[in-house]
């Protein structure tokens, strides 16, 4: 017999009221069970035992709760669509993708995935469409489902329960070589048929190319860049193929510098998928898979349906915007009204070049999603269905689409904030952002480092006509991790952070200003490869509306004999122990005449 209990009290759980027993933890010995529904009480916490639970204390004192009887599912939900399960859904899907977040961060190794959060988790359905994502990183979540696509369609007859793919090819599904997918397929509970895929992007220190970082702005090439994985089977039905992935990551002209990292942290993103498998698998237990399957349905129509009435909110609109390269991206938004569609023309755009600011078709693409999801109010998931009503043309050979083997690494963190600035400024929505990611990269044999540096964000203009004004020193648009925490930087890296810190006054001003840019200065405690890739620094980001302009971005390197160098936009050196380097991020635009 179980413990004795010497009164109830009424507790609402699983939607009814029910008559729990109460027990002192004091009272309880190693050995007991105590069945739900019940209240464990102590000092500073009480335990509730559920019905159909059963709490036990283990011979080490402690509660261990355990399910004792088969969940029950609500038979009545139905797989129309109902306007509450619709938010419930919505909710659901991201918070998996969040919770896929949590196990990366956790797992990973690098600094880049662990502290500076440069990673992104989603959810899609059987075809590879974006379904729900966390709040990461939007270059990675609306580029994403073109990895997804690519597996299913390299692997079609060919996957396999227990397969994990990796994949950073830009013509081939991917962005640029640093960012590596990993995607998972979702079996049914008989292994036969795919229900969904889950996928994690986390963007790797290193990946090889002739600088470390894998960030050189001198390629021209992608082959420069570093370690192509091409579809590649990482897990083959439930192994992990280890020695496989350690040949393609080191058998290359410019391998990568610490392959042991990429390993652990490929590790980590394995972790972040089988989370989410198991979240999706628990979801299917609750509501039943049919039900599951409908709202992912659901929720890729009502964000279709949401930016559907976006659009009839907006004009026929167009914008050029010049690029510090000499190259210049041009769009042209039209409105069918009848159709209750827009389309999104980049002809004209500058063709091709022979730097790194090529940006592969997705990246383009994820820029269209993220600005038509942000302007719409309603809190949705940012998935497939935002681009339904849109028709995008990106003409074959330009910057946004171009062709192998052109290198890419700046399209990706550059021209994505290029095509999102241009965006808004047709739409008139929000001034130019800093229009940069002022990509910082430095290392040797023994230390690969990665950062953005954030500025000011761009004031604008709000869907009711008023307007906002920016934010001091944040990251905007297509970026959205952190900066590593100095104590951290330090400790992992031969560097002393001497300076960072927001610039007064030094965004666009207008009735409505720009935030604070920013200033940080590092001091390298060994010889170091050091790379700045960046945009702004001749032309500063435009206002809106009359808003005043921001100022163009600066980098300077003082040496050891005393003298200041300023570097190019793009540009690599080499830096000595005890020499600096300053990077003066540019400032976002204001709106509104003064």
């Amino acid at each position: 017999p179980g413990p004795a209990s010497d009164r109830t009290t009424p507790v609402f759980t699983a939607g009814a009221w029910h008559d729990a027993a109460v027990f002192r933890r004091e009272g309880l010995s190693p050995g007991d069970r105590i069945p739900g529904p019940a209240l464990i009480i102590e000092a500073n916490q009480t335990i509730v035992v559920e019905p159909g639970w059963e709490g036990q204390i283990t011979p080490r004192d402690h509660v261990l709760l355990s399910r004792v009887e088969a969940a029950t599912r609500d038979e009545a939900l139905g797989t129309a669509a109902d306007p509450i399960l619709l938010e419930v859904f919505n909710n659901l899907f991201m918070n998996i993708a969040e919770q896929m977040g949590v196990a990366l961060q956790n797992t990973a190794q690098s600094v880049n995935i662990k502290e500076r959060l440069d990673f992104s988790c989603a959810v899609f359905d059987a075809n590879g469409a974006l379904v729900a994502n966390a709040p990461h990183m939007p270059v990675h979540l609306g580029s994403m489902d073109r990895s997804v696509e690519t597996v299913i369609r390299l692997n079609a007859g060919d996957i396999h329960p227990g397969d994990v793919f990796a994949l950073n090819a830009p013509y081939n599904g991917g962005t640029h070589l640093p960012d590596i997918t990993v995607c998972t397929p979702v079996f049914d509970a008989a292994e036969r048929e795919v229900l969904f895929w889950v996928a994690s992007r986390g963007h790797h220190a290193d990946v090889g190319g002739t600088a470390p970082g894998s960030m050189t702005p001198l390629a021209t090439t992608v082959d420069e860049e570093g370690v192509l994985i091409d579809n590649f089977r990482l897990v083959a039905r439930g192994t992990f193929r280890e020695d496989a992935l350690r040949r393609l990551l080191t058998d290359h002209p410019h391998p990568c510098r610490n392959p042991d990292q990429n390993v652990a942290d490929l590790k980590a993103q394995i972790a972040a998928n089988a989370r989410g498998i198991a979240e999706l698998r628990r979801m299917i237990d609750d509501f039943g898979l049919e039900v599951v399957q409908a709202y992912m349905g659901h929720v890729q129509d009502n964000a279709a349906e949401e930016v559907r009435r976006l659009l009839g909110r907006l004009e026929d609109c167009a914008a050029e915007y010049p690029t510090d390269t000499g190259q210049v991206i041009r769009v042209k938004i039209t409105v069918d009204r009848d159709a209750r569609q827009a389309t999104v023309d980049f002809t004209g755009t500058s063709e091709a070049q022979a730097n790194n600011f090529n940006a592969p078709e997705p990246v383009t693409r994820a820029a269209v999603l993220y600005v038509f999801r942000v302007m719409v109010e309603a809190g949705i998931p940012m998935n497939a269905g935002c681009l339904r009503p849109i028709r995008l043309v990106i003409p074959d050979g330009c910057m946004l689409k171009p062709a192998y083997p052109r290198a890419v690494v700046a399209g990706n963190v550059e021209t994505s904030q290029h095509v999102t600035n241009a965006l808004f400024q047709a739409l008139g929505a929000i001034a130019n952002s800093q229009g940069t990611m002022n990509n910082l990269t430095f290392g040797n044999d023994r230390h690969q480092y990665y950062e953005t540096i954030c500025s000011g964000s761009p004031a604008g203009r709000m869907n009711d006509g008023g307007g906002f004004a920016g934010t001091g020193g944040v990251h905007v648009h297509m970026t959205n991790s952190r900066l590593t925490d100095p104590e951290v930087l330090e400790l992992r890296f031969p560097v002393l952070l001497e300076e960072f810190g927001l610039r007064p006054g030094s965004g666009g001003d207008g009735a409505y200003p720009a935030g604070d840019g920013t200033l940080r200065r590092l001091r390298f405690l060994e010889r170091m490869d050091c790379a700045m890739l960046s945009s702004h620094r001749g032309r500063a980001p435009q206002g809106l509306a009359g808003g005043g302009a921001g100022q163009p971005g600066r980098t300077l390197v003082r040496r050891l004999d005393g003298q200041e160098e300023e570097l190019p936009a793009c540009a690599q050196t080499v830096l000595e122990a005890g020499e600096t380097i300053t990077v003066i991020p540019p400032t976002a635009g204001g709106f509104g005449a003064p």
